[in-house]
Parts: structure tokens; C-alpha cells; sequence
């Protein structure tokens, strides 16, 4: 019998890591009695984590690259504040096996697996083959190797198409194309091999054979160093863009009590196999109708979607990485498992689904939400939520453009998705473009209810990217920040017993013109000095009266409210003036209402024609020279953003007259990038 590891005394925890990660753990490890440091880059000084924290540490550079991701960095800070222990969070250097084995060498305890299982499941291909060996059923796969496409053609005929191609290394969906047929092969893997190379230092890909309609599901594993290894049941995460997730729930609408116990069985068997000493999570792909599930892969960290299976469970599994760690024993065994509840769980991020998911920069200017709901709903953020005030939380091009995770639970789903819709619905978010609205469609879209999803619900269900408020709550939205606006005029005037526009042969109607996305509209209104009111937004007529309104422009306040009766039924209506933009929301939800100038100013200048930058970003590839004549559609100059690649394409044929960024430039929004003239 091998002697019992001893256990290692934790009294300071250095977390790797940003946002509302680092924030959870901060948490856990205060619930715990440990000491805590924070780190962060320049554009986080003033992040909750930062404040959280007992002591915070401020990393050179402003990247994620310059910060996060420098190893020796994180090493410097930990051994400079006394720290015994690291924990890297998810994303960064939390599956990078060679800080782990750094963080031991330097005499710390890792929050997390052993190195050598790091390094194991971080190559996909290597914890195929394990996964196979010990049984766990996978699809077929060929690594593409050699630099000529009729190299990876005949490496990629043993697969069959359609397929994947997929880095080895790293995770969320980065390092990923799908191949429809071996035209495309080419294309795709050198845009897979540049963004794994970028994202994780690994530029090896592999061919997998594309799965139609599965269901991804996930199962949470628990092991600590005596050799015990539990389950925690199974996530579904089914619904994604771009290969990443944007819902999760459990447990799984498609999986019975004898599916979880394989799936379970599965995940477990291959954690022995490499001795996994902590928490982690097994990936799998599931053909519900056959009931047929193939592994993916294994995720050596903490998940982002943790929160839904801790929902269900009663586990904190933040918790028990710190108590593995330190080599205490499993407390549960897998009879003590108990799933009689749910959980969702929803990621708001930084992007515009109708726009391809262009990530949103920009200062977040306030973030909160009702109280209603608060008992059933967690919020895990980057940004602090505050009951009023004015917040300050610039989202930048260098990170993730995560916000939030707001976790739902309940004794049944639909009371699950009820509390989440009614939770989003009245959460107030302004400053940015979030996917908000298309979060609220897909938890109220029939599909969604009825458990219909599979990892091509987001493609099959493309009216949803337009998803938003309908033209009555953009109208209504619009009157009341029409009458918002009048009231801090007419506190301004002289004579404030008058109503705004008032003369003397009569009532003079205001107009307003506003922009909501990309349809501009005139609101045109008129008030009495019994608060009546009359309302027109492109031909639909608003009527009613003002029950009570409060404005208050002092710069310490965030937002004023209108109580307004029209058509016999009376809301309240919070109105939030930053700039030139209108928030406004209410029971409807959320509307960002831009005002324009009454009088358009003359553009004086104007760009030679060409593409301009859709978002500020980093040139990592350029794709034609001066000269070169292109079709449209043709990909002209590859962007990175918040992790993610664009490519920016000819609108139609022409001929590239000059080409003005290079690999490696940063660039800005809107910012020319290669001029064109149309092909004669």
C-alpha cells in the first residue's frame, strides 16, 4: 500500500488569472482563510479582482501576452508576496504544463492536475489514442503534417469530409475550421495553424471526422491523490458560435439515468488511466438518437460552466481543487450524488450576433440589475454590479470579451428558464453592444424549451441574430427619453412652469430623430401642462399621460425615471443620457437609443475606396499586393480580436492600388486598410 501523500499547508494564494474568475476563486480561497493576490495588466487596475484581493500586483504591459501569459511574471509576484500556491484560473496558462511544472520547481503547490496530465490531455491527438486504449469510443482522426496541400489531402482521405480541422493544443474553439470538402482543405489549415500557433504556441493540427446534429456534452470529474475519482453528472453545451459556448445547463435534456451512468463510467476510466488528481472535465460528442457518444476531449482545469453543475450538486468545486491540491481525500463518494434540480447557465459577452459576432469595445457605463430574481440567479462578473451608480470598465481588444455568466436555477427547467429570461430581461447593461437580446430569443425560442438543441442550433436558427426589442417598445423607449430630455431642458429654462415648446398661439410639437441599430426614425411628441401626451414614431401613435417623472443630472447619478400611462396601462421607465445615447429600459427590457444632430454636419473628407478595419485589432495576415486583381468575397487582410480571427473580404471585383497595413500592425475601427479601385 503506498504510503498517504502528505498534506500541503496553503496560506497564500497567488490567482494567475482576470475578470470573474478571479474573482470566483478570491472567493473560495477567502471562505478557505487563505490570503490572497491578485495580478493584473494596466487596462484591469481598477477590476474587482484587484480590490478583492488582500494584495494586488501590478504585471508590465498592457496585452494579454505582456501579462497573463508571461510566466515569469506570475513567478515574480507569487515568490515576491510569500504566495505557497498558484491557481491559473481557466483560459492563459491554466493548461500550460510547462508553468505548472514551474510552479512546483519553484517549491509552490499547482491548483490543478500533475504536470503530466496537463500535458497529456493538452494533446488531442495523444489523449485520443489514451481515450481508445482503455475503450472510451472516438471518431477517426489523421494528424496534417508537411507543408503542401496534397500532403494534407491524402492525410485527410483516411478521415472522409466534411470534417474538422482542430489544433491539438489549447481549447474554446480556437484553431478550428470546418471543411465541407478537400477544396477548402487548404485555406483551412493554414488559418487553423496561424490562429492555434497565436493562441497557444502549438501550431499543430489534426483532421477529425465532422459529426451532424450531436450534442456536446460534458462530464464533471473530481479525483483527489489517494486514487478516488467521482462524477458529478453531465453538462450540455450544445449551443455555440464559433466552436465556443454561449449556454450551458444540467443536467442534460438528452440524457437518461443509465446514459450518465456510461458517460460517467467513461469519464472516469480515462481519468485513471493518466492518475488525474484533481478537478477536470471529459468533452464528448452525442448522437441522442443512436445514443452513441464519441470523446473529444479533456478540459485539465477549471470550466467556465462550472457554476451550473455546483447548481445541481451543492459542490463547490473551487473548493475542492484547493483541497486536492493539498492532498486531502475525496469527502463524497459517487453514492452521494444527487441531481434533483436545475441549472442554466448563459454567457453575456462584449458582441453583436447580427454583425457575425463582432466583438464590442468600448466603457461600460452602468451594469445592474432587479433584485426579483437575485435568491435564483448568480452573477459572476469582471464588472462590478451595482445596486446605482455610475460604473467604469473599458472592454479592450486585449481579452476575452466575456462580461458575465449569469447562472440560473430551479426545482424543474421551466421554472429554471422563466427565472433567466425574466433575470436578463430587466438587467441593465449600457455602454457597449452585448448579445443580450439573442441570449433572451434563444431561451424563449421553442427549440430551446422543448430540448430540441443540438451544436447546429445556431446555424439553423439565423433569424435569431437579429433578435430585439419590437418596434412598440423601441417607440415607447423613445417617447420616454423624449420626455426625459424635456424635463432637464425646462429645468434649465427660465420660465419651468411652462412645458417644453410652449408659445404662445400654442403647443409646439418636439422632434426627435433616433437611431436603434441600423434603422433611423423620427419621434415626434407633445405635452400639456397636465402631463398629457401625444406621440407619433413612424406612424405609430403613442397617447397618454405622465403619472410622476424624476430627473436628476447631478454627475453622481446614473439614471432618471418616467411613470407613464399610455393606452390605459401605466409602466416605469429608467432613462440613462451618456453622450449621445439614450438607455432606456423597463418590464419590455432594454432599448440604446443614439441621438442625431438636427442638422447633419458636412462630411468634409473622404476615404479612397477600400475596406476599413470592422473592429481596432491586430494584422496577423495580408493576403494580396498592389497590383493583384480580387473577386468578391476574397479575403484581403486577417484580424485578431479578443482572441478571435476576421477576415475582412472585397465587396466586389477590383484591383488592389495599395495595400497600407502589415502583419503584425495594430490598427483601429474603421481604419482604411487596403485601397481599391474598381477592375475595368
Amino acid at each position: 500500500m503506498s504510503p498517504r501523500p502528505p498534506i500541503k499547508p496553503i496560506h497564500t494564494l497567488l490567482v494567475a488569472n482576470r475578470g470573474e474568475i478571479a474573482v470566483r476563486v478570491i472567493d473560495a480561497a477567502h471562505e478557505l482563510g487563505l490570503r490572497t493576490v491578485a495580478v493584473y495588466a494596466e487596462p484591469d487596475r481598477t477590476a474587482p479582482h484587484v480590490h478583492r484581493a488582500d494584495v494586488a500586483v501590478p504585471l508590465v504591459g498592457s496585452t494579454a501576452a505582456e501579462t497573463y501569459l508571461d510566466q515569469a511574471q506570475l513567478l515574480d509576484a507569487a515568490l515576491a508576496q510569500g504566495a505557497d500556491a498558484v491557481h491559473p484560473g481557466y483560459g492563459f496558462l491554466s493548461e500550460h504544463a510547462g508553468f505548472a511544472a514551474a510552479v512546483v520547481e519553484a517549491g509552490l503547490t499547482w491548483i490543478g492536475p500533475h504536470p503530466e496530465a496537463i500535458a497529456t490531455m493538452g494533446d488531442k491527438l495523444a489523449a485520443k489514442r489514451i481515450a481508445a486504449q482503455v475503450g472510451v469510443p472516438t471518431l477517426p482522426s489523421a494528424e496534417l503534417v508537411g507543408e503542401a496541400g496534397f500532403e494534407w489531402r491524402a492525410q485527410a482521405a483516411a478521415v472522409g469530409y466534411p470534417l474538422l480541422v482542430k489544433a491539438s493544443a489549447g481549447g474554446g474553439g480556437r484553431g478550428m475550421r470546418l471543411v465541407a470538402d478537400e477544396g477548402e482543405l487548404e485555406d483551412a489549415v493554414r488559418a487553423a495553424r496561424r490562429e492555434a500557433l497565436a493562441s497557444f504556441g502549438n501550431g499543430t493540427v489534426f483532421a477529425e471526422r465532422w459529426l451532424p446534429a450531436p450534442r456536446h456534452i460534458e462530464v464533471q470529474i473530481v479525483a483527489d491523490q489517494h486514487g478516488h475519482t467521482i462524477h458529478l453528472g453531465e453538462r450540455e453545451c450544445s449551443i455555440q458560435r464559433r466552436h465556443q459556448k454561449l449556454l450551458e445547463e444540467a443536467p442534460s435534456t438528452a440524457v437518461d439515468d443509465t446514459l450518465r451512468e456510461q458517460l460517467g463510467a467513461a469519464a472516469i476510466e480515462l481519468a485513471q488511466a493518466i492518475r488525474y488528481d484533481n478537478v477536470g472535465t471529459v468533452e464528448f460528442l452525442l448522437d441522442a438518437e443512436r445514443r452513441e457518444f464519441y470523446f473529444l476531449e479533456m478540459n485539465t482545469r477549471i470550466q467556465v460552466e462550472h457554476r451550473v453543475t455546483e447548481e445541481v450538486t451543492g459542490g463547490d468545486l473551487v473548493w475542492w481543487q484547493i483541497q486536492c491540491a493539498r492532498g486531502e481525500p475525496l469527502e463524497w463518494t459517487q453514492d452521494d450524488l444527487d441531481i434533483d434540480s436545475h441549472a442554466i447557465e448563459v454567457r453575456l459577452y462584449a458582441e453583436d450576433p447580427a454583425l457575425d459576432w463582432m466583438p464590442s469595445t468600448g466603457r461600460v457605463t452602468h451594469f445592474s440589475a432587479s433584485d426579483e430574481m437575485a435568491e435564483y440567479i448568480l452573477v459572476d462578473s469582471g464588472i462590478s454590479l451595482l445596486d446605482d451608480g455610475p460604473v467604469d470598465f473599458e472592454v479592450t481588444t486585449h481579452f476575452d470579451p466575456l462580461l458575465a455568466k449569469l447562472t440560473a436555477r430551479g426545482y424543474d427547467r421551466p421554472t429554471t428558464i422563466g427565472r433567466l429570461v425574466r433575470y436578463l430581461t430587466e438587467l441593465e447593461l449600457h455602454g457597449i453592444t452585448t448579445n443580450r437580446d439573442y441570449l433572451l430569443a434563444v431561451l424563449q425560442h421553442p427549440d430551446f424549451v422543448e430540448g430540441r438543441t443540438t451544436t447546429l442550433f445556431v446555424a439553423d436558427h439565423p433569424t435569431l441574430l437579429e433578435a430585439g426589442p419590437d418596434p412598440e417598445t423601441v417607440a415607447q423607449h423613445a417617447l420616454a427619453a423624449g420626455l426625459a430630455a424635456d424635463a432637464g431642458r425646462q429645468s434649465e429654462q427660465p420660465w419651468a412652469f411652462s412645458p417644453i415648446g410652449w408659445r404662445n398661439v400654442g403647443e409646439a410639437h418636439r422632434r426627435t430623430t433616433f437611431r436603434h441599430r441600423d434603422r433611423t426614425f423620427v419621434l415626434t411628441h407633445a405635452t400639456t401642462t397636465d402631463g398629457r401626451v401625444e406621440a407619433s414614431v413612424d406612424g405609430l401613435r403613442l397617447s397618454g399621460r405622465i403619472i410622476d417623472r424624476v430627473v436628476d443630472h447631478r454627475p453622481d447619478r446614473t439614471q432618471d425615471h418616467v411613470l407613464l400611462e399610455l393606452d390605459g396601462a401605466t409602466r416605469c421607465f429608467w432613462v440613462n443620457h451618456v453622450e449621445d445615447t439614450w438607455y432606456v429600459n423597463s418590464t419590455l427590457g432594454q432599448t440604446d437609443l443614439v441621438e442625431l444632430p438636427r442638422f447633419a454636419e458636412r462630411d468634409t473628407a473622404t476615404l479612397a475606396g477600400g475596406p476599413t478595419a470592422p473592429v481596432p485589432g491586430r494584422v496577423v495576415a495580408v493576403e494580396v499586393a498592389p497590383g493583384d486583381r480580387v473577386a468578391a468575397g476574397q479575403v484581403l487582410v486577417v484580424l485578431e480580436a479578443m482572441k478571435v480571427e476576421h477576415q475582412v473580404r472585397a465587396a466586389g471585383a477590383a484591383s488592389v492600388v495599395d495595400v497600407l497595413v502589415a502583419p503584425g500592425d495594430t490598427v483601429e475601427a474603421h481604419q482604411l486598410l487596403i485601397r481599391l479601385e474598381d477592375a475595368p
